[in-house]
């Protein structure tokens, strides 16, 4: 038995065990319509509300910090409990009305949040990272009744709210408005914390969550009650099975005393942030350091501080941090575990974090806006050996990979991923057509290409529409992506295909990094692929390479700024 079959094998034992019957994490049947049967847990929450209440428990113990801010559960709560009577009582907001929240990183973007579920409103969480068409876009075409949002998305909406059939709830404000239709946080504080409990629903919708946008314009993915609960479920599963799996790990994280802490440093509109980090630290009782926006500096001040057991990020955030010139000076001994998911890891970022943290509890996953990020998932001694992969596949998950023309492939082979499980969102908001193309029967087709292998991990390759066609050959950026982040001094790379009056398409490449030179960087990719894989064309950036706020490369952008895209690459 190798390494990798010995710890899969250990996983699959753990897992048996969570899932049977009797178990906390047993597994069972649900039809949720004809003909179409999925496995659950019968076991998770109700509902999103019950599902976040379990952080009442927790008391005085600390869960948020915000520079010098403290937040207590217990003050955390009386915030929400004293916000969701007057949402009742002052906006008349009534259950499946959409609470739109549009801003950075705030405590108060966690409490908006969890007053709205409480009280069977649909959160509609916007990128603030939106200019304002994007936002106004949002907020248009989910019919928001409500808008929270910071200063700074304040005053690139201030002068549409008169157009907006919604009023606002400003938070952190540093000087009032005159807008009437817009209220300050602090008066919503001033309202009784009492308030008759709200009817929820399993199958009620809870949250609109709106895609990256990278190509188009943002789609909202509608998910229930039911399938966050799932989902959130579902992670608190694979946790479970990774540490009975990863003993002798575990034990030298409780040996080192620090108590689990995780620093928030993803954005709380993407499913990472907010399913992840969030919702799992609420429910689980343990401390949360926000950050207002990604600063590896920072970070690490904040983990020295703090003692943050956990880091979750982009690959390039986690490079960053690792990477950083105070990293040797700041006292890193709390942190244990660091979550690489968001993208594919390069075998770099893998290498670097365990030369940087002793005994390091590492992971990844796989999972999109509208699976509510379930798919696949590994942490320990299994991505250790095999972080080029994206997981083992959770036990309510149902994956195939599908051709051009949707016939299901056989067991191993490159295709477009679909995933079915009870987690996923159930359409897109007001897009009938792209729903019936995404959503079938409970299968979303994700748009990624990628394969099962023999060991049953999962392997993505790339998007379907970034695939390279040479001649007739398909080449996937990802490989090559993979092998320039190898190469010494390229600290990002993004590989696109370009027009070519031969071929087609021909290979190109964007890096950035430290001394590169076009023609080494060529040589060292052709030592490590096929010729007809090796980048034409490779132009380096003096900048680094335009990211989505989930940390994804934007290779469109990043390819239209390449010089040999101005020159349609015809040579």
């Amino acid at each position: 038995m190798t390494d990798v079959s010995d710890i899969l094998s250990k996983l699959s034992a753990a897992q048996t065990q969570l899932i049977s019957p009797g178990s906390p994490f047993e597994i069972q049947e649900i039809e949720l319509q004809e003909n179409v049967t999925l496995r659950h847990y019968p076991n998770a929450p109700t509902h999103l509300r019950e599902a976040l209440n379990a952080g009442r428990k927790y008391g005085e113990s600390i869960f948020i910090t915000y520079g010098d801010e403290v937040i207590t559960f217990n003050e955390f709560f009386d915030q929400v409990d004293r916000l969701s009577h007057y949402l009742i009582q002052e906006c008349r907001i009534q259950p499946a009305d959409r609470i739109a929240i549009a801003m950075r990183n705030y405590p108060e973007w966690m409490i908006a949040f969890t007053a709205a579920v409480s009280i069977g409103a649909i959160v509609v969480p916007l990128n603030s990272w939106g200019k304002k068409y994007e936002l106004e876009y949002s907020l248009r075409d989910s019919s928001s009744k409500l808008l929270f949002c910071d200063e700074e998305r304040f005053n690139q909406l201030d002068e549409s709210l008169e157009d907006l059939p919604l009023k606002a709830i400003l938070v952190r404000a540093t000087q009032r408005t005159e807008n009437p239709k817009v209220v300050d946080y602090s008066t919503t504080q001033k309202s009784l914390g009492n308030l008759s409990e709200v009817t929820i629903e399993p199958f009620d919708d809870v949250l609109i969550m709106y895609t990256s946008g990278t190509t188009g314009k943002p789609k909202g993915a509608v998910s229930t009650n039911f399938a966050l609960t799932q989902a959130l479920y579902n992670f608190e599963m694979h946790a479970a099975m990774s540490a009975m799996a990863n003993q002798d790990l575990i034990a030298k994280m409780m040996e080192n005393g620090f108590p689990p802490s995780t620093l928030l440093a993803v954005p709380l509109f993407h499913v990472s942030g907010c399913h992840s980090v969030f919702m799992l630290n609420l429910r689980g009782g343990r401390k949360i350091s926000m950050m207002y926006k990604w600063d590896p500096e920072v970070a690490l001040n904040i983990i020295e501080r703090e003692r943050i057991t956990t880091f979750t990020g982009a690959p390039i955030m986690s490079i960053h941090l690792l990477s950083h010139p105070n990293w040797k000076d700041t006292d890193t001994s709390s942190l244990f575990a660091l979550g690489v998911g968001g993208a594919a890891c390069p075998s770099g970022l893998a290498k670097l974090v365990y030369e940087k943290i002793d005994n390091v509890y590492a992971g990844t996953g796989y999972g999109l806006t509208e699976t509510n990020a379930t798919c696949s998932n590994f942490t320990g001694e299994a991505f250790r050996l095999r972080p080029d992969a994206s997981g083992t596949v959770s036990p309510v998950v149902d994956i195939k990979t599908v051709d051009d023309e949707g016939k299901t492939l056989p067991a191993g082979e490159t295709g477009e991923i679909c995933i079915r499980s009870p987690t996923n969102a159930r359409a897109y908001w007001n897009l009938t057509k792209e729903s019936e193309e995404t959503f079938q029967d409970f299968w979303v087709s994700t748009g990624d290409l990628g394969f099962v292998d023999q060991e049953e991990l999962v392997n993505i390759v790339g998007r379907i529409k970034d695939v390279i066609i040479r001649g007739g050959e398909n080449i996937y950026p990802a490989e090559i992506e993979a092998v320039l982040s190898n190469y010494p001094g390229v600290e990002e790379a993004s590989v696109y295909g370009l027009q070519d009056n031969v071929w087609g398409e021909i290979v190109g490449a964007t890096v950035f990094g430290i001394n590169l030179n076009e023609e080494a960087i060529k040589n060292y990719v052709a030592s490590q692929l096929a010729a007809f894989k090796v980048p034409k064309h490779i132009f380096i950036s003096d900048t680094p390479l335009e990211r989505n706020a989930a940390g994804k490369l934007l290779a469109k952008k990043i390819k239209e700024k390449s010089k040999y895209y101005q020159n349609d690459a015809s040579n």
